[in-house]
């Protein structure tokens, strides 16, 4: 979901940026048991929005969604 999101993006990622974001939205999916496409889908919106704002560190980007 991270990359099909990614391409909707302004700015470019590298693949460290990308396998952050994707354990991150892996983390909350499990932890916030979200199982519907729309709920994920907004989810990775959401991480991806927070990643490009500033918000680069694992635990933070974790805090905010949780």
């Amino acid at each position: 979901m991270i990359r099909d999101k990614m391409s909707a993006s302004h700015s470019p990622m590298q693949e460290d940026d990308v396998a952050l974001c994707q354990r991150v939205y892996e983390h909350i999916c499990m932890a916030r048991h979200i199982a519907t496409d729309g709920e994920r889908e907004e989810l990775a919106i959401q991480i991806l929005h927070f990643y490009q704002h500033g918000v680069k560190d694992q635990g933070s980007l974790e805090r905010l969604l949780l």
